[in-house]
This record gives C-alpha cells, structure tokens and sequence, in this order.
C-alpha cells in the first residue's frame, strides 16, 4: 500500500482521510496530522462494525494538558450518490488517549469514502484554573493586540509623542509620561499624586544613571528592552529596580546575573546579592567562592573585598567557609 493512503490532508480547522480500499478485517492508523497545538491520528478497525476513534499523539503536553476538542465528524462515501454518515457534534471533550473518542458504525461501507474531521474549537485548562481556554482565541488576536500596542509604546518613547515630563539623568534627559511611568511604579505613582518637586516641576532627576542606563530602564518600562541593552546595563537596571519598586525587573536582573558568574565578577555580584537582597545570587555567588574554591584564584581581590565589605555578609561568608571546610 502507497503512502499515501496514510496521509491526512490538513487545512487550519479541518481534516480529511481519503480511503481507496479497507479489506473486511483489518486495522489502519493515519499519519500524525497538525490541528491546533497538537498532532493527531485517526484510526479505523474493521470486523463487522467500522470503529473509528481520533486521539492525539502521547507527548508529556498531552499528558498534562490535554485538548478538550469539539468537532463535527462525518463519513462521506462515493458508492452511488455521495451520502454522508454524520456523528452528532462533539462539545468539549477532553481527549486524551485513544479510547477518548470512538465512534461504532453499522452500516457496511464498501469502496471509497472520506472521513472530514471539522474542529470547532480546541481547549486547554487555565494555568490559573477556572475555565478552560481556547487556543484559538488566546492565540493570534491577543498576540497582535499585544504587539501593536507594544510598538505604539516604543514609538510614545522613541518619537517623544506628548510626553509630559523630563528624566534628568548624569549626563543628559528624556522625555516620558507620568502615566506610563506611573502604571509600571508605585513610587512614580506616589511622586505624581503628591504635592512634590517632581509633580510641580515636570521633571525627575536620576543623577545616579547614566543616560545610557536610563535609556535601557525606559525601555525595559515600555515593553522594548533589547537583550544586548538589558545585558549591558544589568546593575544599574537592578538599582533602578529596587530604587522605583519595579519587581518584575528586578527578578528578571536576578535571574540573569545567576547565568554568568565568574571570577572577575563573582564578587561584586555578591556585594549587590547582600546590598538588594537576592538570595539566590547571594548562594549561587558563596557556592562559587567556597565550595568550588574559586576564592583561592582571587586572594589579591579577596582580601581587597574584606576590607570595604559590610561586617554581616563577611561573618556569612566565613561562616560558609567553616561549614564547608567542617566536611574534609
């Protein structure tokens, strides 16, 4: 048999299997075919009655989040005047396996037919629970929505369109809008709601960023960081972060410098982990130093660093290197 007769022919919501020929006895599963965010199969057995069952293929997606599927299904035949075998419509089926959906047909068919699968809708459980979403609606719209409103915020930012107050930075200024700026922190909320210098003046001054850095925080608030930018101002998008109570940006400054730490940097990174409170980084950063014994290849900047240091993070770091030594 060619390969062919495996082949579902797929649009974006519908499938069809063409069937040339099935023998009295016999069993035949399609080739994966894509619907949505899943690939799936129909299979046929035949002994008196026709069983035909639709299942998507095992995948630890399907596992956890299983399609809830509704669909019509019909049997389209050729053997005289086109007739159609129509199942009653699917509503909202969770389909997870192959015994999910199968549909027992008594009618003997003989020669060619078809079997159109139409999706209607496809479903996924909510991460936040509650109901079901479909992947379709959540898909392109929203997408688009959320890009083109990103874009028209970088274009606010980038092209200055009525921009109402001034960013004074250490070597330079930027226009923004409270609005935004207000929505993104509870501390530029609180500036613009009270009677302060920077409400009746129009301007914010930032001394402790350089324009450049200013620049990256602007645009991490309106949605158009790019990650060459994010990477090179990490520190002072952390101290911007935590200075205006921006947590989203901190976590993700948290996060990034976990990736790289190293020997030219492993201790500053410690200095800011205590000074900003990040856990994380505090451990990753005494792990490197001590367990790994990286501490060894910095004794000049170790002990440089001992002399400036704050005395609480220096009784943690011994305290580290006793428990650590305890074990050998």
């Amino acid at each position: 048999m060619n390969d062919s007769a495996y082949r579902v022919e797929t649009t974006s919501r519908l499938a069809q299997w063409r069937i040339d020929n099935l023998a009295a006895c016999t069993y035949r599963k399609s080739d994966p075919f894509t619907v949505g965010k899943w690939n799936w199969h129909l299979s046929l057995e035949k002994n008196r009655t026709l069983f035909i069952k639709l299942y998507p293929e095992i995948s630890n997606s399907t596992r956890d989040n299983p399609p809830i599927a509704s669909f019509i299904i019909r049997v389209i035949s050729f053997v005289g005047n086109r007739q159609a075998l129509v199942h009653p419509e699917i509503k909202d089926k969770q389909i997870k396996n192959n015994d999910d959906f199968v549909w027992a047909i008594e009618v003997p068919l003989t020669g060619k037919f078809i079997i159109d699968l139409e999706f209607l809708d496809l479903k996924t459980a909510s991460p936040e629970g509650g109901e079901p979403c479909s992947i379709w609606a959540e898909g392109y719209t929203q997408k688009q929505s959320n890009a083109t409103a990103l874009a028209s915020l970088s274009r606010m930012l980038s092209e200055g369109i009525h921009t109402d107050i001034v960013i004074n930075a250490s070597n330079g200024s930027i226009g923004a809008h409270r609005a935004i700026l207000a929505a993104r922190s509870p501390v530029f909320r609180s500036m613009f709601s009270h009677d302060l210098k920077e409400k009746e003046l129009s301007t914010i001054n930032i001394a402790d960023m350089s324009i450049e850095s200013c620049q990256a925080f602007l645009n991490y608030i309106y949605g158009n960081i790019q990650n060459e930018d994010f990477l090179t101002h990490r520190l002072a998008l952390l101290q911007a972060a935590d200075k205006y109570d921006i947590s989203d940006l901190k976590e993700a400054c948290h996060e990034s410098l976990l990736e790289d730490i190293d020997t030219k940097n492993v201790l500053e990174r410690l200095q800011n982990a205590s000074l900003y409170q990040l856990p994380n980084l505090k451990t990753s950063c005494m792990r490197y130093l001590v367990k790994f014994g990286k501490i060894f290849d910095i004794r000049d900047e170790f002990n440089t660093f001992l002399q400036c240091a704050d005395r609480e993070l220096i009784a943690e770091i011994f305290h580290e290197v006793l428990g650590t030594w305890k074990g050998f």
